[in-house]
Parts: C-alpha cells; structure tokens; sequence
C-alpha cells in the first residue's frame, strides 16, 4: 500500500510520462488498486481541481510543441493526444487557450499554460501522511449543534479524537435537521497554553438551531477569515488518535513560521476540524483544519 505522499506523487509522475500513452483515470485506478471514484476525490481534495481536467490541460499543453514546431495535421495530433476527434480537440484547445491550433500557427501568439502539478518536501507530514496549504478562506456562518467537553489543555491532543469517534458512532444521529450527517466538524474553544482547560464541541451542522436534544448544546459559527490546511493520512479511521491530530498542529506551526504569510493565525480563540467521513476508504485519511487569521500589522 502506498503512503500518501508516494501515491499522489506517483500519480502526477505517470500523468507526465505517458501524455500519449492514453493515460487516464481508469488506468492509474487499475495501477494503484484505488476505485475510480475515491481517485477522484482523493485528487480534488488535494490538489482543488479534478484529475480529468488536470489531465486533459497538460495533453493539450504537451501538444503546443506539435502544434508549433511540426507540420502535422491536426487531426493526427489529436488522436496522439488520446482525443477521439479533431473538432473535440479543437473546442478543447480553445477552451484552454482562446484561440484555436490553426490560428495559433499563423499567429505564433503567446499562451499561458498550467505547469505540471509537484508535490515538495514541506508538503510531507511524517512518514504517512501529506498536507497542502495555507489557504486562505472565508468560512460562510453556519449553525451546529454537538456535545461540549471540558478539556484540561494539556490533555486535548490525548482526549479529543476519542471524543470525535463516540459522536460519530453514537451520539450524532439524535440531531435533527443536521446538513450532512457524513461531515464531522470539531470546534475547539479558549485553546490557549496559558488556561488551564479548553472547550471542546464534537457536532455536526444543522439548518437551525429549533430543535436541540437534551444534553447537546447549538452555537452559531460566525463568518470568518480562516486559514485551511489539508490533510491525507495513511491511517484507520478507527485509529483518529492524538498523533494525527498532533501532526495536524505542527503542519500549522510550520506555516506560522513562514514569514512570507500575510496573515497571522489567532490559535488561541477558536479552530475548527472538518472530516467527510465519505472520503475514507479503508487507507487514506482526510481532514480539513481551519484556523481564524487577522492580517499581520
């Protein structure tokens, strides 16, 4: 079984070694053991964009050498690409670059293209998992409704993901009107080193807070500037433990050392976790974590 990082970056090398090899999503799914389906949430989640059209850019980037430095007709240059007709590469290529094969022979004009996607060294998280970011975005309000714990703060990487698994297995399904009852969001609360406990809510989304079960608390998540990184682990989902959790937070402090980043993470109000338990499949693990920012002064 491949390690995350070694997957992805697998993939995107196959990707660029066989443009005219009919390189496609049914065969890396076929190479690497993985459904066509998982592929293809597996590539979006990490790269925000999908594998068919990351691979149909870069055949019709690497045909631009044939375009411009041959005398091939167009028609044979689309079937090397893997287009099964030349006006289906023609729309393509004009899509992709607002001018047509023909027109950019006579032309010569400029094109900007999309480099080929890579994967670095910073991009790695331990041995086993690989996380992308920062990203900055704005996280629409949303109403939730959960369990609250209160946490001793120096115990909050050992106790939450336990708690995350028992609402998730248990607890959840006594919410109604919940959004997505595959998406578990945790929001932790006062996470700063100098209190001596944080809260922290395992919930889900809901369309309104009218109807909160006894036991369980409703919040509202106000709209907020966040900063996202996300995460592909090698992991069992029954195995969400602090060590996740705590590789989680040392992929935010590497960002926060980065003094390019314009923004300045306020790690000690509030963050949240997102996890589409949808997107496991027996192997790869994923998360999204967001944290509140202000820009830097």
């Amino acid at each position: 079984m491949f390690k995350p990082y070694e997957l992805l970056e697998s993939i995107l090398l196959d990707i660029e070694n066989n443009i005219k090899n009919d390189i496609n999503t049914s065969v890396l799914c076929k190479k690497y053991g993985i459904s066509n389906s998982y592929l293809r949430s597996l590539f979006n989640f990490a790269f925000n964009q999908s594998i068919a059209a990351y691979i149909r850019s870069r055949k019709l980037a690497a045909s631009l050498n044939d375009i411009l430095e041959t005398d091939s007709n167009i028609i044979n240059i689309a079937i090397d690409y893997g287009f099964e007709y030349e006006q289906s590469y023609i729309r393509s290529f004009q899509r992709e670059f607002g001018i047509t094969p023909g027109n950019l022979r006579k032309t010569g004009h400029i094109l900007k293209i999309k480099p080929p996607l890579q994967l670095l060294d910073e991009n790695k998280l331990g041995d086993d998992g690989v996380f992308f970011g920062l990203d900055i975005v704005l996280v629409p309000t949303f109403y939730f409704i959960g369990k609250r714990h209160r946490i001793p703060y120096e115990k909050i990487m050992e106790v939450t993901p336990g708690l995350a698994k028992q609402f998730m297995d248990n607890e959840h399904t006594q919410i109604k009107g919940v959004v997505n009852p595959y998406v578990y969001i945790g929001i932790s609360s006062n996470a700063n080193p100098e209190e001596k406990h944080c809260e922290y809510t395992t919930s889900v989304q809901v369309k309104n807070l009218k109807s909160i079960p006894n036991g369980f608390c409703g919040d509202t998540f106000e709209t907020t500037m966040c900063a996202r990184i996300r995460c592909i682990l090698h992991y069992n989902n029954s195995d969400f433990n602090k060590d996740i959790v705590s590789k989680m937070s040392n992929g935010i402090q590497f960002f926060t050392q980065n003094e390019k980043i314009k923004y300045e993470l306020s790690v000690n109000k509030i963050y949240l976790q997102k996890i589409d338990t949808r997107l496991y499949d027996g192997a790869y693990f994923q998360m999204e974590w967001f944290t509140p920012v202000t820009i830097k002064q």
